[in-house]
């Protein structure tokens, strides 16, 4: 896959030293259509609605008077967007915050969502929350758990030939927590949680089971696995309507939660025991 290239250029896996003073040039973009290209669609042309929600837990600045402040944030990213905001970019921005006096909130709030939309290629918007304000216990995802299901595996590179369907027409949910990629470039292992809202042909459970476990070698950004289990159901099972979300375990102070559908746009923000 041709992503690996831009993705080497920035400095994920690299020893790096933390900025504590506000620098917007930290911010690394990675052009999503390099991974689309392989997929078969672009930005003209996307089977999809979505969204990339980044939940930081690591965020504070020093106020005018040089106390520190520190929030919860909620980053969403259009899927429309060209780019990617590459992870570890992303954090050391985030950090760059830390030694840095602002006069607002409203001041930080607005260099976010400029910074991270001028990068990213469309509008960007933070949700902002006091400590204070999360009373929220965690949850499990909607719908029926295939982890239960007595399968043999024997597959752990993606293989979407295995997803077939039955002759039942259904509306149903299925979700699995086994889901398991690695970072295209440090090979570090991105555990989730997907789930599965589709109308069609009803898919075979134990197949998509071992189909969504194949994924458990392969290198790719938590947007791009969510793309591309999108892409193969549509081509594999042709459903009517679909709708892929996973919710990616915290790495660095940082979840990323993809959301991808071609007939729904409102998702569960729940989160999960391992976030």
């Amino acid at each position: 896959m041709n992503n690996n290239s831009s993705a080497k250029q920035s400095n994920l896996g690299q020893a790096t030293s933390y900025c504590q003073q506000y620098d917007a040039s930290l911010l690394f973009a990675i052009p999503r259509q390099e991974n689309r290209d392989e997929l078969g669609f672009d930005l003209n042309s996307l089977p999809f609605v979505g969204l990339d929600i980044w939940t930081a837990y690591e965020v504070s600045w020093l106020n005018a008077k040089g106390k520190p402040e520190v929030r919860i944030v909620e980053f969403s990213f259009n899927a429309e967007a060209a780019n990617i905001i590459e992870s570890k970019s992303f954090k050391l921005y985030l950090n760059s915050f830390n030694g840095s006096r602002f006069s607002s909130e409203n001041e930080v709030v607005q260099l976010w969502e400029t910074d991270l939309s001028k990068v990213s290629g469309t509008q960007v918007y933070a949700d902002v929350r006091k400590l204070e304000q999360i009373n929220e216990i965690t949850g499990v995802m909607a719908g029926d758990c295939l982890d239960e299901l007595d399968i043999e595996v024997d597959s752990y590179q993606v293989s979407p030939n295995l997803l077939t369907t039955e002759d039942t027409e259904v509306t149903e949910t299925l979700y699995s927590n086994l889901l398991k990629s690695n970072c295209l470039v440090t090979g570090q292992p991105d555990w989730g949680s997907v789930l599965i809202h589709y109308q069609g042909k009803k898919i075979n459970h134990q197949n998509l089971l071992k189909y969504l476990i194949s994924f458990r070698n392969h290198n790719e950004f938590h947007e791009q696995c969510v793309e591309r289990i999108f892409t193969d159901i549509m081509q594999y099972c042709c459903p009517k309507n679909l709708t892929v979300y996973a919710r990616y375990v915290r790495r660095g102070g940082v979840d990323i939660n993809p959301y991808r559908s071609n007939f729904e746009y409102e998702f569960d923000l729940t989160r999960l025991a391992r976030q």
